[in-house]
């Protein structure tokens, strides 16, 4: 992997386009989110996302606050990627395994972020891997494997 990434995977029981509605729709990321910070999305933003698109959420680590993303990488129902103002992001990649499941990576990159070294002296990558698998484990709830 590499460096200044983290990230897992979880083979969901769902196709790519019924995942990809879910992290293309601003309003859903609370539903998935596992790591308790994603609170809503901001009602004046896209309610599906693109390239480019920006989109505002309400979060609380701690304290509550408004953050600003921008869709900086698009594949529909494979990819999607998105930044905030200090340029880390948070990607999503999904593989068809052609039997309606699909594999999800969720990666948290702050290669491009302009303040890495206070993210790494926060610990932020170990607490962003933390909430990526509890994200996942949520995703893998939402659509179980049929017996």
């Amino acid at each position: 992997m590499p460096a200044r990434q983290v990230s897992d995977a979880r083979v969901v029981a769902a196709s790519p386009a019924t995942i990809f509605a879910l992290l293309s729709d601003p309003a859903k990321h609370p539903l998935i989110d596992g790591s308790g910070t994603v609170l809503a999305a901001r009602s004046t933003g896209p309610r599906k996302l693109e390239l480019g698109a920006r989109f505002g959420m309400d979060m609380k680590m701690g304290a509550p606050y408004k953050i600003l993303n921008t869709v900086v990488e698009y594949e529909e129902d494979r990819l999607i990627a998105w930044r905030h103002f200090y340029g880390h992001r948070w990607r999503w990649q999904l593989r068809d395994l052609g039997d309606g499941r699909t594999e999800v990576t969720e990666t948290f990159d702050w290669s491009t972020a302009r303040i890495g070294f206070l993210l790494e002296l926060v610990k932020f990558p170990a607490k962003n891997l933390k909430g990526i698998r509890a994200t996942l484990d949520r995703l893998e709830e939402m659509f179980p494997a049929r017996a």
